[in-house]
Order: C-alpha cells, then sequence, then structure tokens
C-alpha cells in the first residue's frame, strides 16, 4: 500500500474548462486506497456530514450501510479505476453524499477527496489501516457555478 503524504502532494485539482463539469474528485492516492477497500468491502459509498459526532469528514462504508434520504445531496461519483491496469475488469465507480444543510455551506466548491495519514473515525473503513480520508476544496468556476445552477442536483430517496 502507498506511503501517504501529509499533506497530500495531488492537492490541487484545477478549475477545468467546462466540458463535463462535476463536484466532487478523488487523488490518486485515495483512489489507490478505494481500490484496495473495494476488494476487502464490495462497493462503496462516501457521506459527507457536518454533524458533531463524525465531524466533517467523509466517511467511507459499504455501498447501502449507510442510508441516504431525501435532507441528502448526491454530489457526484468517483471513477476509481486505475488508468495503467487497462486488463483489470471496471470498478464501479463510488457515489458521494453529503448531508443537504452541509451542502448550502459547500454548494460553491468543488470537493476532492484526499487521503493523509492519522487518526480517522472509528466508522469509516480506512480507520483501521492509520490513514483517513479528508476534503480538499477550491472554489468553482463562473462556468461551473452556472453550469450546476442549471442542472440542479439529486437527493436521496
Amino acid at each position: 500500500m502507498t506511503e501517504y503524504a501529509t499533506p497530500s502532494t495531488d492537492l490541487e485539482t484545477p478549475a477545468p474548462d467546462v466540458v463535463d463539469p462535476h463536484r466532487v474528485d478523488v487523488t490518486p492516492a485515495a483512489a489507490e486506497l478505494l481500490r484496495s477497500l473495494i476488494d476487502r468491502n464490495g462497493p462503496l459509498m462516501f457521506h459527507q456530514s457536518g454533524g458533531c459526532c463524525d465531524g466533517s469528514s467523509p466517511m467511507c462504508y459499504p455501498q447501502g450501510d449507510f442510508i441516504t434520504g431525501a435532507v441528502d445531496v448526491r454530489l457526484g461519483d468517483l471513477d476509481v479505476n486505475d488508468p495503467g491496469a487497462a486488463d483489470a475488469p471496471p470498478i464501479p465507480t463510488i457515489p458521494v453524499w453529503m448531508s443537504e444543510s452541509q451542502f448550502a455551506y459547500w454548494k460553491h466548491t468543488h470537493l476532492t477527496i484526499d487521503v493523509v495519514k492519522g487518526r480517522g473515525s472509528g466508522f469509516s473503513l480506512e480507520a483501521p489501516y492509520g490513514v483517513r480520508f479528508m476534503i480538499r476544496s477550491r472554489l468553482l468556476t463562473d462556468a461551473e457555478v452556472e453550469h450546476f445552477e442549471r442542472v440542479g442536483y439529486s437527493t436521496g430517496e
């Protein structure tokens, strides 16, 4: 497994030309860890809340172990397929959810899920490995804001 930097050297996600904008990305180091977690746990999901008990760290769960509802916003899906492993079977994308109240504060940002050394939450799948997922953010460009205002967002069922 990768030795994780503190903080990640994969910090910056450049603002794209708006062709296919999305709200959430993953660093290569986090994608590698997620592939390993998928091998052990099957399909995964993230939920980012603003609660006191789990802080505001992204929590990684086996898909379906955290029930989303009408108060959760689906930010997007992470593609963690290894571009260097063309012969590997495709890995399903990982949905990323956020509580709607937290989304009200973060809706103007692009989020990148990263991984760093440190103690995470006991409920998130990476916690036993001495690392934790964290969110890095940048402001959306004007074009991205316009795009997301047009397409809106979906909530849990």
